[in-house]
């Protein structure tokens, strides 16, 4: 099975390995018995569909959650049912890969005007002002 993130991007079911653990919270006796958490496991190193920008994205946006070998883990638990856990593990990973896909627009640094500063400083003295008249009354 394959899972599309974008039109041009599409994660196939080979890169992606899930298993499924004891999770913890409600599910009554239930919880005890059934492994109902998924834990998810995307190799972006080995994934030919990412290109080398995307993978140094995905370590930034993954933080935590990307091992030193370049392995995504995702674990999802918020769900009773194992397929609900597991339709929303691929779809985090599938978040995550279209935040790492898109290029963030760099920022234009601009100096600010000379009524901006002039404003500014206007209202800092302000401020001084209002705060040096919260103090102690003189005898003067």
């Amino acid at each position: 099975m394959a899972y599309p993130v974008l039109p041009d991007l599409v994660i196939s079911d080979d890169d992606i390995v899930v298993t499924y653990i004891h999770a913890s919270g409600p599910g009554g006796q239930n919880v005890n018995k059934v492994a109902t958490a998924v834990q998810l496991r995307f190799d972006a190193t080995r994934c030919a569909a990412l290109t080398s920008r995307m993978r140094a994205r995905l370590r930034l946006l993954a933080g935590s959650r990307m091992t030193r070998e370049g392995e995504v883990i995702l674990t999802a638990q918020k769900f009773r049912s194992q397929t609900r856990n597991r339709e929303d593990a691929i779809e985090r990973l599938c978040e995550l890969l279209r935040q790492a896909a898109h290029v963030p627009t760099r920022r234009i640094a601009t100096r600010p005007s000379r009524t901006q500063r002039r404003r500014r400083m206007d209202d800092k003295a302000r401020r001084g002002q209002v705060k040096q008249g919260r103090g102690r009354p003189t005898l003067d």
